[in-house]
């Protein structure tokens, strides 16, 4: 469960995410950067190592890191976003950096995708949606039979220097960093994934690592 602070901030934190993602996106990167103390940017990279498939879709793609990541690798990786604002930004991000955008606008509870066409998906961060049944039921038609949703919902530093320790603190009030495997699991498993949850270290920092895997076909 979340803490109590997060949920009675809730309403809040709900619009001044929207604000963010939406009419202050030009300001997205230096806020993440600003709160995560530097390390946004790899947290959302370092799920590229989670995501061999050949065709991935990330799902809320935000300014395209890990878009940029996953093309870089010579993977087939597609995006869907419902900010026309991050949508420009992951497009001009790919093609400065000489990559070709497979970006699409929507929502993930109506994927504009065929059935069984992603061999993984992947959101990192996301927003409420990805515990919707709706959203969840989308994804899970889109997968392969065995393939799996790679998500990274939180992540918590836990360095012992002042700083790190007070944006840690304040993280945690928010409901934006903790151990919240439990919140996750329970609406995936209904969806009909086989769960898993992975808590990995990078720069002095805890990430929850959950991967959702799609039933193979007996």
């Amino acid at each position: 469960m979340r803490p109590l602070s997060a949920r009675l901030l809730t309403p809040l934190l709900r619009i001044a995410f929207h604000l963010l993602y939406h009419q202050f996106a030009w300001s997205y990167d230096l806020v993440a950067a600003v709160v995560s103390l530097g390390r946004w940017q790899a947290w959302v990279r370092s799920v590229a190592d989670d995501l061999p498939g050949l065709r991935v879709l990330e799902i809320g793609h935000g300014p395209g890191h890990l878009q940029r990541a996953l093309l870089a690798k010579g993977i087939a990786a597609f995006g869907l976003d419902e900010s026309p604002q991050m949508s420009r930004m992951a497009h001009r991000r790919l093609t400065r950096g000489g990559l070709k955008p497979r970006l699409a606008r929507g929502r993930a509870q109506a994927l504009p995708f065929p059935a069984n066409c992603f061999h993984q998906a992947a959101a990192t961060f996301p927003s409420e949606y990805i515990l919707d049944s709706a959203a969840l039921a989308e994804i899970h038609r889109v997968l392969l039979p065995g393939a799996q949703l790679v998500v990274l919902p939180y992540a918590s530093i836990v360095g012992r220097r002042w700083l790190e320790r007070a944006v840690a603190w304040l993280n945690r009030v928010t409901g934006q960093s903790g151990d919240f495997g439990d919140y996750y699991i329970e609406p995936l498993r209904q969806a009909g994934f086989e769960v898993e949850v992975e808590h990995r270290g990078l720069q002095r920092s805890s990430l929850m690592i959950i991967k959702a895997r799609k039933a193979s076909i007996a």
